[in-house]
């Protein structure tokens, strides 16, 4: 027992700063995309040519963006000569509609808002999840059961992931949503008591992800169920999930 003491005294506080620090991001770390306000160079498609999931689109002189659909894979970025197309270190980008996620020339992404007076006051200091992978790749699934670990430390701020729906507050979704999983998700979000939170997390749960168009795919869990909350990202990073849910909550400034 005392060695086991003294061994936590030499590691000392594990548990990240956040939110009262801004997280340390890895250096090949990328964020929210932006798009520079200006005229693409004519006639250049290279960045629409490029995309794997057709998450870029004409608009007039400029390019529009739909970050629900983006894989940050940085394609567009490279190819970009005029560097319209850029990826930032932004890690906030979750949103509260799918509409929230479109980006034109100049336009700022608007922050994830809390829910309603109501949700906030039954959910603001205790929110119990059950995640449902609908078909996901397992990378999604992965950056979500990292916040439970001592550095992230999900707990702390009153959010825990339980094993039924039926103790849950909402559902956590990640995945396409196949045709397989469509009626195990259905039942799922049936089982939790109303008023309920969905939240969607990474781009195959917000729109499909590469598999968009697919006949075996819903294309995102909005298809499915009303969603209170888009995580983008392929996967999203830890503190972007983290970020989205406590913003949902009122717990972070808008």
């Amino acid at each position: 027992m005392l060695r086991v003491l003294l061994e936590r005294l030499r590691q000392g506080h594990r548990t990240a700063g956040y939110p009262a620090q801004e997280p340390a991001l890895p250096d090949r770390y990328r964020g929210r995309p932006e798009i520079r306000a200006g005229a693409c160079p004519e006639p250049c498609r290279a960045c629409l040519q490029v995309c794997p999931t057709g998450a870029l689109s004409r608009e007039g002189s400029g390019v529009r963006l739909d970050v629900a659909r983006c894989l940050f894979c940085g394609a567009c970025e490279a190819a970009c000569s005029g560097g319209v197309v850029r990826l930032t270190r932004e890690y906030r980008m979750a949103a509260r509609s799918r509409e929230g996620l479109v980006l034109g020339g100049g336009d700022a992404q608007r922050t994830a808002q809390a829910v309603h007076e109501q949700a906030r006051r039954l959910f603001g200091r205790s929110l119990k999840l059950r995640e449902v992978s609908a078909g996901g790749c397992n990378a999604c699934e992965a950056d979500v059961n990292v916040l439970n670990t001592l550095v992230f430390d999900l707990g702390r701020f009153g959010v825990q992931f339980v094993a039924s729906p039926r103790h849950a507050d909402g559902l956590l979704i990640t995945g396409p949503v196949s045709a397989n999983m469509e009626l195990a998700l259905r039942k799922s979000y049936e089982a939790v008591p109303a008023p309920k939170i969905v939240i969607a997390v990474g781009a195959c749960a917000l729109s499909g992800g590469p598999f968009a168009g697919h006949p075996e795919v819903r294309g995102g869990a909005d298809s499915v169920l009303p969603v209170d909350l888009y995580i983008p990202g392929c996967p999203p990073h830890p503190y972007t999930i983290l970020d989205g849910i406590l913003r949902l909550l009122g717990r972070l400034p808008s």
